[in-house]
């Protein structure tokens, strides 16, 4: 870890040199505006020569109009003065209730945040049109125009129109009231709760600029394992001035609820979601959030996990606390999002755990209730199955949680792009009639009522995210919130081009190494459908032979079971039967290890070392020989990068290159500690041709991260 901050120090100190002083540090993200140069910026001059509005303004149109004049300025070399009218090359800003004459937009497809793009003649000029039934899809509109631009899109053919199919896109931050982020690893919190609601950091506009250039339109502020403070008056008006920066940007605030708060703020004896007091408390509540947040979201609540506390400490379930809460957020128009990732410690299987606890309760939670599911059933592993709740309720609408944060993939350090681990989960096929992103858009099962949420990345480091390439994966998440069928290879082409460069054989090269970067973590992490090998705490490096935990499911070795026998987690009908969970023909499929994918084998059953596997090796030989691409791949992940010098900015070229060589030898780290412990256990030797691990496993088991971010 000391080597990442030296060097990066050296990196700041060039920076400062003569010559530097125009050097990139990732502050402005995909939002650069750099000048597209040559004919694209012509064409832009030609295209947005004046700005009309034909829409009542509002806070969201004024918005709307700074950015496109910012965008305008920075890509073509002037901003576009505002016109009264329609004149050749304006750039018209039209809302259905004040749409021009001659302009034929197909506005019941736009719904409330959708837009059209168009380049036509209107009134006799030639305009482009930036259309929508409302002033938030006039500033979605605007932001994909200006990406429109910035990607490589011809400008005088321009015809697109789009509209999210999920209504609720959610960043999830688990900030804490002290500032330090859980499982955060981009500095301290951008709220500054000592300081607000007086003072307002100039971050704030810029964070919901970001936000809002992908569509997403709403932020829970506050850490899911939340403390009833954040309910109280003080900090109610501290949220309200946050709220009041992001409403210009279509954003709504939520907060995370404590549900013990009746207990520490109100003074009751229960938190019981029956008991009537306790209900008239919420009410209370909410009526109180209501009048200092008139367009507050509503609650995010992680109950019964971990400690928290929920309605189950009163005998009660998980829909009697949701209702109890949707009651009092009823008349107010706000939801209730209640998470689903649950465990203790008795369970056979953490695993199956959720889906035990919620499945039975299918049709019972509130209309305003949205269940809020995990891409996987144990936590953020580099790889998982898709959670098995998805499908099997239809009677309730699930909310797809991800992370965007990387706690379990080497945190802000190592580069991996999470939109291929986002693609993976919303197409898979849950067995039950649609994919994981039919579910969650709601088409599957018709529920009106449709939310997916991200567990932010975002901190106080200048680059928002603790390094260049983290961007990448709030920007996928966005974007695949928006369009949960939209391809991670194309968004990756539309952030490299809007990030680092526009020049198509640099930004491919750069596409190939993201979408590579995924499968290599799992490889020399997790491979082979292995999980939850990370030490103990804070997540960072290899610990599979941890063993010593109060709990059996916070051990590494709970989840591998690996022994002179084999390896793997036996959850067919010989074990805990977990893959019962799933819909019958994948469980079927997953039940045999003949037909399990390789990717997923070891999660679904405990195999013998000398099990032969598709590749022709045996389970032990394809174990270490996919530790070993793992490796590798990082290694051409680096000699990819420092091709591309000539390209990129020299300051965030060689962060990016500092950043990989560090990954390059955690990843051996990660290869040479895993195996070492393994052959300890198995008993195997090496299969020929394979370099052992540099050191002896006492030595890997002696490292110690006590400091280590985010935990």
């Amino acid at each position: 870890m000391t080597t990442i901050f030296r060097t990066l120090g050296l990196a700041l100190l060039m920076a400062l040199l003569p010559g530097w002083a125009a050097a990139e540090d990732g502050y402005e993200l995909w939002l650069r505006y750099r000048p597209l140069g040559g004919a694209a910026q012509a064409q832009l001059q030609a295209g947005a020569r004046s700005l009309v509005l034909a829409t009542p303004a509002t806070p969201t149109v004024d918005a709307a109009v700074a950015e496109l004049r910012r965008g305008v300025a920075g890509l073509a070399g002037r901003a576009p003065a505002l016109s009264p009218r329609a004149v050749p090359g304006a750039l018209v800003l039209a809302t259905r209730a004040q749409a021009p004459a001659g302009l034929d937009v197909p506005w019941d497809e736009l719904g409330d945040e959708g837009y059209a793009l168009r380049r036509q003649t209107l009134q006799g000029a030639d305009v482009t049109v930036i259309a929508a039934n409302t002033d938030r899809g006039l500033l979605y509109g605007a932001f994909a125009w200006l990406r429109a631009a910035q990607t490589g899109a011809d400008m005088r053919r321009l015809d697109q129109r789009a509209a999210p199919k999920v209504g609720l896109r959610l960043l999830n931050h688990w900030d804490n009231l002290d500032r330090h982020v859980e499982r955060g690893y981009a500095g301290a919190s951008l709220w500054d709760w000592w300081k607000l609601p007086d003072i307002l950091d100039p971050r704030y506009v810029d964070y919901a600029r970001a936000n809002a250039s992908l569509g997403i339109n709403g932020t829970v502020l506050n850490n899911v394992n939340a403390k009833a403070d954040s309910l109280t008056a003080p900090y109610l008006a501290k949220a309200a001035a946050l709220a009041g920066v992001f409403r210009p940007y279509g954003i709504k605030v939520y907060l995370s609820a404590r549900f013990s708060a009746p207990v520490e703020l109100g003074g009751l004896k229960t938190a019981d979601p029956l008991d009537p007091a306790v209900r008239a408390w919420w009410r209370a509540k909410a009526d109180e959030i209501y009048r200092a947040i008139p367009d507050f979201g509503g609650f995010l609540v992680k109950a019964n996990s971990e400690g928290q506390p929920g309605p189950q400490d009163y005998g009660r379930n998980h829909a009697d606390g949701a209702n109890m809460l949707a009651e009092a957020l009823q008349p107010h128009g706000g939801v209730v999002l209640w998470r689903a990732f649950v465990y203790s410690p008795d369970a056979t299987d953490r695993a199956a755990q959720a889906y035990a606890e919620f499945q039975p309760l299918d049709g019972r939670f509130a209309p305003n209730v949205i269940v809020q599911v995990k891409n996987g059933a144990i936590d953020f592993q580099p790889r998982e199955p898709f959670h098995p709740l998805f499908g099997a309720m239809p009677k309730t609408p699930l909310a797809l949680e991800l992370q965007i944060t990387k706690e379990y993939l080497g945190f802000s350090t190592h580069l991996v792009y999470l939109g291929s681990l986002f693609e993976e989960v919303l197409k898979a096929d849950t067995g039950h009639g649609g994919t994981v992103a039919r579910v969650v858009d709601g088409r599957l099962n018709q529920h009106p009522l449709t939310a997916i949420a991200g567990v932010a990345n975002i901190g106080t480091d200048r680059n928002w995210s603790g390094s260049q390439f983290d961007q990448a994966n709030w920007y996928a998440f966005g974007r695949l919130a928006w369009d949960p069928d939209a391809s991670a290879a194309q968004v990756a082409r539309d952030w490299v081009a809007q990030t680092f460069t526009r020049r198509a054989a640099a930004r491919d090269a750069i596409v190939e190494l993201m979408l590579a970067s995924r499968e290599a973590v799992v490889d020399y992490m997790t491979p082979l459908g292995l999980h939850h090998l990370m030490d103990t705490g804070h997540h960072y490096g290899p610990g599979p032979w941890v063993n010593n935990l109060e709990r059996a499911d916070w051990n590494p070795t709970y989840f591998h079971k690996a022994g002179r026998d084999g390896i793997g987690f036996d959850r067919t009908a010989t074990g805990s039967n977990a893959v019962a969970q799933y819909a019958p023909a994948i469980a079927r499929q997953w039940a045999d290890p003949r037909t399990t994918p390789p990717e997923l084998l070891l999660w679904f059953h405990h195999l013998p070392w000398g099990h032969a596997m598709p590749s022709g090796r045996t389970l032990w030989a394809e174990l270490i020989w996919r530790y070993g691409r793992g490796v590798a791949t990082v290694d051409d992940m680096g000699r990819r990068w420092a091709a591309l010098k000539a390209d990129i900015d020299p300051q965030r070229h060689a962060e990016v290159t500092t950043y990989l060589a560090v990954q390059a030898r955690e990843a051996r780290w990660w290869r040479d500690a895993c195996i070492a412990y393994f052959q300890s256990v198995s008993g195997l030797p090496l299969p020929a041709g394979v370099a052992p691990p540099a050191q002896d496993l006492a030595a890997y088991k002696a490292l110690r991260f006590g400091f280590a971010p985010g935990r």
